[in-house]
């Protein structure tokens, strides 16, 4: 019972009204008159909270001034973010690819057999069978043959050799002074080419872009296979503008002049040209 009166007095209490009542001082004249009670003040008030608070979140959440709030940070800043995230990831993805592609192709080069492919991983539920894997007496034979023809050394290119470009019209991947030409005593295969800065290097010939990379040496190179078992190497770019797998027309740029890779000492071109395996002088095809 007592619990209950005390109830009805506390809900009496802020049942009751009050008239809040600002008179002059001076002449006892009644200037403005407010009836209230207390539990309309706490209503009010609370009102006045809410409608306050939600103010508040819908110009943080709906206006700039949210990029003023430490650890808040503009939505396109976000989104680029996020983009190169991936590019980073996609790029790295890209660089382990073709890292095991050049793996793989030094291994063939070099006779060995690596099974690290998908292709070749058994079937789930088979069992592994026992391949021999030792080349056989006409293998062997073959072998010998194509070596003691010396077919991939690095030397001159032959006259019957260069008979399969002679007709060749080659593009100059860019205009500008030569300051190493080709030597084979002295391992430089390849001219090097100084040109204006920011100078397009564009591709000798059509042909598919079958490497751009990295690498702490040559920096930024790429290399285009064209017809005719004939490749080009472009060296020490500041920047690729193709990609691995690209095809790319005769002038068609593909690389911006530059300085990159620890074997340079300027900004420069360094360009190769290899047919059938064999290095050959690049400028004997075009005018630098």
């Amino acid at each position: 019972m007592t619990e209950e009166k005390n109830k009805r007095k506390l809900i009496e209490r802020l049942r009751n009204r009050y008239r809040l009542t600002i008179m002059n001082d001076d002449t006892f004249e009644e200037k403005f008159t407010l009836r209230l009670t207390p539990l309309g003040v706490v209503i009010l008030i609370g009102s006045v909270t809410i409608v306050f608070t939600i103010l508040v979140i819908s110009m943080l959440a709906f206006t700039s001034l949210r990029e003023y709030i430490p650890g808040y940070a503009d939505v396109g800043v976000r989104r680029e973010m996020i983009k190169l995230a991936l590019k980073s990831d996609s790029l790295e993805q890209t660089i382990s690819e073709q890292n095991l592609y050049m793996q793989n192709i030094s291994s063939v080069l070099k006779g060995e057999s690596k099974n690290d492919s998908a292709q070749t991983r058994p079937e789930k539920g088979t069992k592994p069978v026992n391949a021999k894997m030792s080349p056989s007496s006409k293998e062997v034979a073959l072998r010998k043959n194509i070596e003691s023809q010396d077919q991939y050394s690095l030397a001159y290119a032959t006259e019957t050799n260069k008979t399969g470009i002679s007709n060749f019209f080659f593009f100059t991947p860019v205009k500008g002074r030569i300051t190493a030409s080709y030597s084979y005593k002295e391992q430089h295969f390849g001219v090097d080419i100084v040109a204006a800065d920011n100078e397009p290097i564009k591709s000798t010939l059509d042909g598919t872009v079958v490497l751009a990379t990295f690498s702490s040496e040559t920096g930024y190179t790429i290399t285009v296979q064209h017809s005719n078992n004939l490749i080009s190497v472009y060296k020490h770019n500041s920047v690729l503008l193709k990609k691995l797998g690209d095809y790319v027309k005769a002038g068609e740029p593909i690389a911006i002049i530059g300085n990159s890779g620890e074997q340079t000492t300027g900004p420069h071109l360094h360009f190769e040209l290899w047919y059938n395996g064999n290095a050959i002088n690049p400028q004997e095809y075009m005018v630098f």
